[in-house]
């Protein structure tokens, strides 16, 4: 059974300071999980991805 939230939203505020603070302060997406309470790395890896390829505004 999976952990954490099921459906859960995230806002395209909390994805951008997510992605941002991983970049700022260097942290690995494990770090960043922990940090931020994700249970999924996919999450994080998909918010970085879209982050650099299209900026921030690619998060809404």
């Amino acid at each position: 059974m999976p952990k954490g939230v099921p459906n859960k939203r995230y806002t395209p505020e909390f994805k951008r300071m997510v992605v941002e603070t991983m970049e700022k302060e260097h942290l690995s997406i494990y770090a960043t999980m922990q940090e931020f309470g994700i249970n999924d790395h996919k999450i994080i890896e998909r918010w970085e991805r879209i982050y650099l390829e299209e900026g921030p505004e690619g998060l809404s």
